[in-house]
């Protein structure tokens, strides 16, 4: 990078740093998420009854965290795709602004979303409204409304599949140059592997996991990445 560059880009080496910390947090999160699920009971598939109501009341904590460490990535997400935009916006600024605006707006949207494909918070407030039913009329209604948070966990959300789109637009950025080849080729198998995970989800079952994956460990890189480049920019001009 030659020392002009270095000098235009000094202003956002924060950026690039809160981008690399929040990849990392990100990933962090992920993976606490993963070994929660691995090592807690699973929710009953079947609302029915109020079997979901009454695993809810008996795991309260766990299912509550549960749902906080699928939710709260989205705002480090948000960091993350905005500082690659900005570090690749002279690879290609229109696409770089469309990459940009997809990813930080859709892991945003993701907050008034209500449910996180794990389950959803909103079930711990109809848990505790069951609870205090004293007719059947309220019970009904907690359960059904249950029923359909429950429907949106398996529902294939545009949400999720812009969230990917943002990651591939991003890789194809990569490859134009800033970043390591192989990062940016990782990018666009997890953003196109993301795309048809997202929209057959229902079909899946576990084998979403594996878009998961990828994106956990492209995260891992892009902290890295996104270290050093704030790293280089700030020796530039020095």
């Amino acid at each position: 990078m030659t020392r002009s560059a270095g000098a235009t880009d000094r202003p956002w080496v924060p950026l690039y740093r809160a981008g690399a910390v929040s990849a990392g947090v990100a990933v962090l999160l992920y993976v606490t998420a993963f070994v929660v699920v691995a090592v807690s009971e699973q929710p009953p598939e079947s609302v029915g009854g109020g079997a979901l109501f009454e695993y809810v009341d008996a795991h309260r904590t766990v299912y509550i965290l549960r749902q906080m460490l699928w939710t709260v990535p989205n705002l480090f997400l948000m960091v993350v795709l905005l500082a690659l935009a900005v570090a690749l916006r002279h690879q290609g600024p229109s696409l770089a602004a469309a990459a940009g605006m997809i990813g930080v707006s859709s892991w945003a949207v993701a907050f008034a979303w209500p449910t996180t494909g794990d389950g959803s918070l909103a079930i711990v407030v109809l848990s505790d409204r069951y609870a205090d039913a004293t007719t059947a009329t309220e019970r009904a209604t907690a359960v059904a409304g249950a029923e359909v948070l429950s429907a949106l966990n398996d529902v294939p959300a545009a949400i999720g599949v812009l969230q990917t789109l943002g990651v591939l637009l991003i890789g194809l950025l990569m490859l134009r140059g800033r970043f390591a080849k192989g990062l940016a080729w990782l990018g666009i198998a997890t953003g196109t592997i993301g795309i048809v995970s997202e929209i057959l989800r229902p079909i899946l079952g576990w084998a979403y996991a594996v878009y998961g994956l990828l994106l956990f460990v492209w995260l891992a890189w892009v902290a890295v990445a996104l270290w050093r480049l704030a790293r280089n920019d700030r020796l530039a001009t020095e």
